[in-house]
């Protein structure tokens, strides 16, 4: 970890964030907000990139300064972001992970508030794909972007998802977040295995290449389709989905949001998303030429 955090000479003027995750390299959230700052003027705000594990999180904290307005977490920090906060949403509380931390004005030493944007994400970037109304949604995978998946299907008003995993011995903390989210979930082992059901809303969390094998679903054109894998895109899966006629998410999008909504946390202004957008697929577009 090379980011020194604290400064002997504080400019009260300057606010900074960051991204903190492992490995953290490949980010592109300082792309999107960098974007944010310039198209909002707050030209004394910066955002860094800073190479962080579990163990790290609770002294790096500790170790800002004023300067701080806040940070956007990755893994492996979601879950342990809860215990160096000092307040938690009541959503990243249900959800069991938090992808934010904002400090008041005051710094980190003033109260550090975790929050989860990675719903407002896929929820944001579902209503941008035109969904409106769900009978039935199909979440693949267990893992903590499912769990943020299940709470998205709520925030759209749907509550029995059916939900698809490998091994259902690892269900344990996606059942939890069902249950302080009030949800009836049915929970299948038949990923793989078994033919998708019919949806409204197909969400797959699976990381990417898992889900190539579900490429030969047989589509119904009216499915809308989330994939949170964005790079390569479109994947074997989306693009099945692309070529039966389906309204496709990418992952991208999600990530679009959830900046978007930690923007507006930290400073208090709506996420400009489109000059965020353009920014974004610029960076993208830079990154496979």
């Amino acid at each position: 970890m090379n980011v020194n955090v604290t400064t002997t000479t504080v400019d009260q003027t300057v606010r900074r964030a960051a991204v903190l995750g492992s490995p953290i390299k490949n980010s592109l959230s300082p792309v999107l907000h960098g974007a944010a700052y310039q198209a909002l003027d707050l030209h004394s705000w910066h955002f860094d990139k800073i190479e962080c594990d579990e163990p790290g999180l609770p002294l790096l904290v500790d170790g800002m300064g004023p300067e701080w307005a806040g940070l956007s977490l990755t893994m492996p920090l979601k879950r342990v972001a809860l215990t160096v906060a000092d307040e938690v949403s009541p959503l990243a509380r249900a959800v069991g992970a938090a992808n934010t931390l904002v400090f008041p004005a005051a710094g980190p030493a003033g109260g550090r508030q975790a929050h989860n944007t990675d719903v407002a994400g896929m929820v944001g970037a579902l209503q941008e794909a035109g969904l409106t109304r769900i009978e039935q949604a199909v979440i693949l995978g267990a893992g903590g972007t499912a769990q943020s998946a299940l709470a998205a299907v709520r925030e759209l008003g749907h509550e029995s998802p059916i939900v698809l995993v490998r091994n259902l011995a690892r269900t344990g903390e996606l059942r939890e977040t069902a249950e302080r989210l009030q949800m009836r979930p049915t929970i299948s082992d038949g990923l793989l295995t078994e033919p998708l059901p019919a949806a409204d809303l197909v969400i797959s969390t699976l990381p990417g290449g898992a889900a190539d094998p579900l490429s030969s679903t047989r589509w119904r054109p009216g499915s809308t389709v989330l994939d949170v894998v964005y790079a390569p895109w479109p994947t074997p899966f989306a693009r099945s989905a692309l070529a039966a006629g389906c309204p496709v998410v990418s992952g991208l999008t999600v990530l679009l949001y959830q900046a978007a909504a930690q923007v507006e946390l930290m400073t208090g202004q709506t996420g400009p998303v489109e000059a965020m957008r353009t920014a974004l697929v610029a960076a993208v577009a830079a990154r496979q030429g």
